[in-house]
């Protein structure tokens, strides 16, 4: 009898709905592969006790957002006990945390932008315009502000201002904008496993690689294996795995980078749920190995099953 999976999908974060996507399309795979027998679960938030409740031998934990990939559902899994996919618990708040990320990076030599915890009180940007506002601990480009100006400072501190009159308070950071006022190349490292994927770049029509272009718009476009400077492309993927190393990622990572006029590759953030939807930048990268979607899962859940639970 095959192996039963529990593919889990949902969550309470804003990043839902892709969440489901991308749990949807690996119970789909797995499926098409035929050799594990996948039950996919839509949830909210997981309790113990709950998650106990469900069969399978093997769990594939697929929520973005600060509850599904940030460490709570995490916390569930390690005591749960079950094999699963993915980061543990510490791994996954590390990640999720562009500041603790910042820290790993700067200490590995990685490059890395310079950057300020937002306060809502400061009247001007810390840095020269323009400047990109970022959640610390969100993903898809949700609660994005790129200020131009000083205009622009001022809007979006009032947008996240009366965001937090509403419920939706974050914890935000500022950074210079790579590239300035200039275009700048958008690419991704993909790790499987302690090993590079081909590099992507990322080229929005917009120009802005924000939560339509990754999930909606068909008009954005992927070059895999792109030409860059000599040693560049070696460099990025060495920073990757060493950066994903230094954070315990296990598994699947995805690690962000930008080029700017300097010509220098300045990582952004780690993401170690990354999308598995029809968009998504991981299964394009393995394509080019010739790793099918299928594939790509079977091996999500050999590794897991390799590795077991993460014990705290």
């Amino acid at each position: 009898m095959a192996t039963k999976v529990l593919v889990l999908g949902g969550g309470p974060d804003a990043e839902r709905e892709v969440s489901i996507k991308s749990a949807t399309a690996i119970a789909e795979a797995l499926r098409q592969d035929g050799t594990y027998e996948p039950e996919l679960k839509i949830i909210d938030r997981l309790s113990v006790e709950q998650l106990r409740a469900m069969s399978g031998e093997v769990v594939i934990p697929y929520l973005h957002g600060p509850w599904g990939e940030g460490g709570p559902l995490q916390d569930v899994l390690e005591a749960d006990g079950r094999a699963f996919v993915g980061s543990g618990a510490l791994a996954s708040r590390l990640a999720m945390d562009k500041v603790a990320t910042k820290q790993a990076a700067l200490m590995l030599r990685v490059t890395t932008p310079p950057m300020f915890m937002l306060n809502v009180g400061d009247t001007r940007a810390p840095f020269s315009y323009p400047v990109v506002i970022k959640p610390v601990h969100e993903g898809s480009t949700l609660g994005l502000h790129i200020v131009s100006d000083q205009a622009g400072w001022k809007r979006a501190v009032g947008t996240i201002k009366a965001e937090a009159t509403k419920g939706i308070v974050r914890t935000y950071m500022v950074e210079p904008k790579i590239g300035g006022t200039a275009w700048a190349r958008e690419l991704t490292v993909g790790v499987l496993d302690g090993s590079a994927l081909p590099i992507v770049e990322i080229k929005p029509k917009g120009g802005l690689y924000d939560y339509d272009a990754k999930y909606v718009s068909n008009e954005t476009k992927y070059t895999v294996d792109p030409e860059l400077p000599a040693g560049m492309g070696e460099a990025m993927k060495r920073d990757a795995v060493n950066l994903c190393r230094a954070l315990q990622c296990r598994h699947i990572a995805r690690v962000d980078f930008m080029i700017g006029g300097d010509g220098r590759a300045w990582m952004l953030e780690v993401n170690t749920t990354p999308g598995m939807t029809d968009h998504s930048l991981v299964p394009k990268a393995a394509r080019q190995l010739g790793m099918t979607m299928p594939a790509l899962c079977r091996r999500l859940v050999e590794l897991a099953v390799r590795d077991g639970a993460v014990k705290s």
